[in-house]
Formats: C-alpha cells, sequence, structure tokens
C-alpha cells in the first residue's frame, strides 16, 4: 500500500468516531473491498468495538453461505454480526437499483435499532472510476460526475466511504498478505449491469491512459467545482428562502433572476427537503418544470407559480395513515395525548371542511390539504397547522438547518 492508504490513514480519517459512547456500524459483504475495510478497522483498534451487518438479497443461493463467512470471520475477530435479509424483489424494474435502496433501507434500519449513527461502506477508487464513466454513458452533468461522496445521510443514519482513496488491488494485497480470503460474487462477471460493463473495459481504457487513478484525479477537480457552485447556491437561499408549515417559497423575481443551473438546484433541494426522497427528481424534469413556469406536480409535490414561487406536499402522495406514536410521511412528528385508537393521516377536503379556521393558519388550501391531521376513525381529533390544535402539535422531523446543509450534501 502507498504512504496514503491502509490502516493509519483510516485512523486519520475516523479520528472523530472514535471513543464515541455508539459503536460505527460496518457493511460487510464478504468481498475483498469491504473485508479490508473490516481487517482495518480492526487493525487501529476502533473503540467502541465495531459491529458488522451483511445483507443477504436472497437473489442467489450462494448468498447465505456468504453471509455465514462473515459471520464466521467477525467471531474469529470477536465482533458482533447480524445478517438482514431481503426478500422484496418482484421481478420487476431495475434490480440493482432496487436491490441497492434496499441494502440502504435495511442497513439504516439495522444502524437505528442498535443505537448507531456511522456505518461505513468499503468502495474504493475503482468504484468511483466506474460511476464516473457510467455518468458518462448517462451524459450525466456535474453532479453525476462528481464522484460517490465520501459521506451522506440516509434515513436519518450518515454512510461514510473511507476507502475511496485506495485501490482495489491494494486492498487484497492487504487480504493476501493477512491470508485472509474473500468471496467473489459471481454477479460481479454479468455484462447485463452497467457497473460490470465499465470494470470490463477498464483494460481498454487504461491503453488509452484512462485509468482510475487519472480519472480520481477528474473526479476530484469536478468535485471542487460542484462544491464552490454549492456554497453560491446556499448562499442564495439563506438571502431568499422561506420555510414555513412544511412548504417552501421564494420571491419569484429573485428566481427568475437566478441562471437555470441554480434554478435547478434550489428546486431539487427543496423537492427533497419536502418528501424526504432518497434521490433528486430527474433533471430533464426541473428543467421542464423550469422552463414552463407553469403549476404542476413533481416528485411528490405541488410547485406553484405566482408573486411568490411555493413548493409544498402533494396531498395524493402523503403517507397513508400510520400510528400516533410514528413519524408520519418522513417528515412530521406529532406530540399529544395519544392512544392506540388514534392514527396519523393527511388532513385532505374532508378535513379542511372540519377547520373553520384554517384562513388564519397563513398557510395556503393547498398546503394544508396534506398536512397532519389526528383521526379516530373518520372523526377528525386534531389539525395543529389548520387552527384546529386540540392538544397536539406537529413539528418537522426536518427543519431549517437540514434544509440549508442539503444543499451542500447533495
Amino acid at each position: 500500500m502507498t504512504s496514503n492508504e491502509g490502516p493509519s490513514a483510516l485512523r486519520c480519517k475516523l479520528a472523530a468516531l472514535e471513543n464515541q459512547s455508539r459503536p460505527i456500524g460496518v457493511a460487510v459483504s464478504g468481498g475483498s473491498d469491504s473485508t479490508a475495510l473490516l481487517l482495518q478497522l480492526h487493525d487501529i483498534g476502533i473503540k467502541p468495538s465495531p459491529r458488522v451487518a451483511t445483507v443477504d438479497h436472497g437473489l442467489r443461493p450462494e448468498a447465505a453461505a456468504e453471509a455465514d463467512h462473515v459471520a464466521k470471520l467477525c467471531k474469529n475477530l470477536g465482533i458482533q454480526h447480524d445478517t438482514l435479509t431481503w426478500d422484496g424483489w418482484d421481478n420487476q424494474g431495475n434490480l440493482q437499483d432496487q436491490a441497492r435502496r434496499a441494502r440502504y433501507r435495511l442497513l439504516a434500519g439495522w444502524a437505528k435499532e442498535n443505537g448507531i449513527a456511522d456505518v461505513m461502506l468499503g468502495h474504493t477508487r475503482d468504484d468511483n472510476a466506474e460511476t464516473f464513466l457510467m455518468g458518462l454513458t448517462r451524459g450525466a452533468g456535474l453532479d453525476g460526475l462528481s464522484g460517490m461522496r465520501l459521506k451522506f445521510t440516509r434515513d436519518g443514519v450518515v454512510f461514510h466511504r473511507p476507502l475511496l482513496d485506495q485501490t482495489r488491488a491494494s486492498l487484497r494485497a492487504f487480504l493476501v498478505a493477512r491470508n485472509i480470503r474473500w468471496i467473489d460474487d459471481p454477479s460481479n462477471d454479468n455484462e447485463q449491469f452497467d457497473r460490470i460493463k465499465m470494470r470490463q473495459a477498464r483494460d481498454v481504457l487504461s491503453e488509452l491512459g484512462i485509468t482510475p487513478e487519472n480519472l480520481a484525479k477528474t473526479i476530484t477537480n469536478l468535485s471542487s467545482t460542484r462544491r464552490d457552485l454549492s456554497k453560491e447556491v446556499a448562499r442564495w437561499a439563506h438571502d431568499h428562502v422561506s420555510l414555513s408549515g412544511g412548504d417552501v417559497s421564494c420571491p419569484a423575481a429573485a428566481f427568475d433572476g437566478l441562471t437555470d443551473e441554480y434554478k435547478r438546484r434550489i428546486l431539487n433541494t427543496a423537492l427533497r427537503w419536502v418528501t424526504g426522497a432518497d434521490y433528486p427528481a430527474r433533471a430533464e424534469s426541473v428543467m421542464r418544470v423550469i422552463q414552463s413556469g407553469r403549476d404542476c406536480t413533481l416528485h411528490g409535490c405541488n410547485i406553484i407559480f405566482g408573486d411568490t414561487l411555493r413548493l409544498t406536499r402533494e396531498s395524493a402522495r402523503a403517507e397513508r395513515a400510520t400510528s400516533t406514536y410514528q413519524n408520519w410521511d418522513n417528515r412530521w412528528r406529532l406530540t399529544g395525548p395519544k392512544s392506540d385508537d388514534l392514527h396519523v393521516a393527511a388532513l385532505g377536503e374532508k378535513g379542511v371542511v372540519l377547520c373553520p379556521d384554517w384562513r388564519a393558519s397563513a398557510l395556503p388550501r393547498t398546503s394544508l390539504l396534506a398536512s397532519p391531521a389526528i383521526w379516530s376513525g373518520d372523526a377528525l381529533i386534531a389539525a395543529p397547522l389548520a387552527n384546529f390544535s386540540n392538544g397536539w402539535t406537529a413539528t418537522l422531523v426536518r427543519g431549517e438547518e437540514q434544509f440549508y446543509s442539503s444543499i451542500l450534501s447533495h
């Protein structure tokens, strides 16, 4: 390994996470990259001892044995291990995309259940290069060509990629020197998957000088540009964007004065903040909204143009009924006299007519339709945002700080 690789470099990166009261989590598939990450973490003796999770997607008969292999390795290292199982594949849609979403959902749920705030992932410089090449094939813009993020938040859990400056070859050499076995996933040879196509094209590209090392330099440059642009957009948002009642708004005149790229970033941030979506809306869809300047729905939101540009939650896309003991619609926390016979659902047309003082709320009717309401069967008990609190309050799970910081982190 080079001077910037290995356990010592990993210790520097994770210094802020050491000696916390809560352990870190590690996602280990049994492949070389994540296995090397686990061994490096073990070598530096990070405290408290990490916990490991392996996701069995249930797509291959060998997967259970691979999870057992990781479990045995963890037992030898004195590290606690859990296997998480996904059985949600219905043979519809994009398998890799659905599996990836399920993997993060399972890992985030596991982390929260075990008091883990940070989870380590084994993505390498090679993965970053492959992601860049996949972006090129899709005609990606700045965000799609700026590489994998060192860390990101999903479902309230922070995921880290501490090996992005290490190569797969160096990690395998590290494991060979330790006489540690890893498992090669046979799907890594399946040319149906775009990432595998990029991986197999590496030798041809390297002959042209398009190596993971050179791609890493390009990714670093583009990432720096994205970071600077995001800072400028965040400054504009601080000056012009208002957040109220779960809505995002800004003066239309100020928004109209922005370039299309700034507009796209502001809208995507607002869309994701309102809905809590893991991924942004498609760039072409957002650009159509910008160019039309007409009221519409997109990505689970109403986009309303006028003297003020406003984004609200689309009531038809809001979460259906859930317990008052749980957050609702991935964004509201309800506080009040909870009981098992009550539930939370959107206020809707049926509820608004039962709130005679809703106009005093200062929120548009469209916004209130998607606001949280407490119901007992078909009887409205409370609508905190529509001036019918009845002892209940509704608080946003994601506040202003998350809105502005998300501009910098997405």
